[in-house]
């Protein structure tokens, strides 16, 4: 299946659709240290990035309809800083807001179904009348907006238009921890799919949960006897769920969610090799903790250190903290070992922290991917704006 990517960073949403049976057939990426690791991994022969058609280009400046028909899927991460909770929260007024330049993709290329990744702050009442035009503008991107026309005028047109919606849309809150990713990472997620195909995306149910890792940890002790280790005192946060578990014979039916043990386990301590260095200064003060071993992570933010909560350090076995090596991070992201970073460790921490994680990308990409194979290939006739 086809599909064109915008806002590609260091490749997490492009290396999920793709595992996910998408064939990328042009990237666009305008951050020259993300366009640098994108290349290096190309070069280095990267399973999936090897076959990939990247450009440095600025979105604005692409012609989508060089592209013609026939495209499966429109993905991307618009840029998340106007409408992350640590940012500014400007919103549509940020110059940074590309939300506009992913509607016109959809409306020049015409797939059969998009996908866009976005922060979770997306979905905050100071943007609701934003994200209510983001959504009808993918489902009628025909009717794009006038030049002098606001993105409120534009939604009230677009409700009052009698014709029926060219693509069918959800907007989904979700947590990356939920689908097989080593954090605790909300995001909105929104999808479409083109009317014509005559279906509609069925709900997306998660694969793995907090329960599951629970009976793990405190009903059978798989978990601990995993990792070599004796268990440790159940946590308060724990008991609660342990308790209503142990009551049953029968374990959840999802996957236990992936722990920050989980994920780097085998790497041992930082030995300088492969991105996996030590980083000095880390400390713990109140509001700034870091991420225990033995739950999914915090979000990591993208930022090097010093960023609200710790996110980007953990707190080792004997209480200590230290940061994230770059090879850690990029575990936590779903990202393989073999992933290279072509730049400094806080621009390499940066491009790892604006990241869809891996896991999350090919969850949904599959769950889109899998819509479209059970309706074979419907030619979309094109409608005029």
């Amino acid at each position: 299946m086809r599909s064109v990517e915008l806002f590609s960073g260091c490749g997490g949403l492009a290396l999920g659709t793709a595992r996910a049976g998408f064939d990328h057939k042009l990237m666009v990426e305008w951050n020259a240290d993300a366009f640098a690791t994108l290349s290096l991994n190309k070069a280095s022969g990267v399973e999936f990035a090897r076959d990939w058609p990247f450009i440095r280009a600025d979105v604005r400046e692409v012609d989508w309809t060089a592209f013609g028909a026939g495209m499966d899927l429109v993905a991307g991460g618009p840029p998340c800083q106007p409408f992350s909770i640590c940012g500014k929260h400007l919103g549509h007024d940020d110059v940074r807001d590309m939300w506009p330049e992913a509607i016109r993709a959809v409306r020049e290329l015409r797939p059969r179904a998009f996908l866009f990744e976005n922060v979770r702050g997306l979905t905050r009442p100071a943007f609701t009348s934003y994200l209510a035009w983001i959504k009808a503008a993918l489902m009628d991107p025909t009717a794009p907006r006038k030049e002098d026309e606001g993105h409120e005028e534009h939604l009230a047109r677009l409700l009052r238009r009698r014709t029926a919606p060219e693509y069918r849309a959800l907007v989904l809150k979700i947590n990356a921890a939920d689908f097989g990713a080593a954090q605790k990472r909300n995001r909105v997620v929104v999808a479409g799919i083109h009317m014509d195909i005559g279906v509609d995306l069925s709900p997306l149910a998660q694969t793995h949960s907090r329960e599951r890792l629970v009976w793990d940890k405190w009903v059978t002790g798989e978990y601990w006897q995993r990792h070599g280790m004796r268990a440790p005192s159940i946590p308060g946060a724990d008991r609660p769920i342990a308790k209503q578990l142990d009551l049953f014979s029968t374990p959840p039916t999802t996957q236990p969610w992936r722990t920050v043990r989980d994920a780097i386990s085998g790497l041992g301590e930082p030995n300088g090799d492969n991105w996996h260095v030590f980083q000095p200064g880390a400390r713990s003060y109140p509001g700034h903790t870091g991420s225990v071993l033995d739950e999914p992570a915090k979000a990591l933010k993208a930022g090097d250190h010093g960023v609200p909560g710790g996110e980007n350090m953990m707190v080792l076995d004997g209480g200590g903290v230290r940061y994230f090596t770059v090879r850690e991070a990029a575990r936590l992201q779903g990202l393989p070992d073999e992933w290279g970073f072509a730049t400094s460790w806080s621009e390499s921490m940066r491009q790892i922290g604006n990241a869809v994680p891996v896991q999350l990308s090919e969850a949904i990409g599959k769950w889109i991917a899998s819509t479209l194979r059970n309706v074979g290939h419907v030619n979309l006739p094109r409608r005029a704006a």
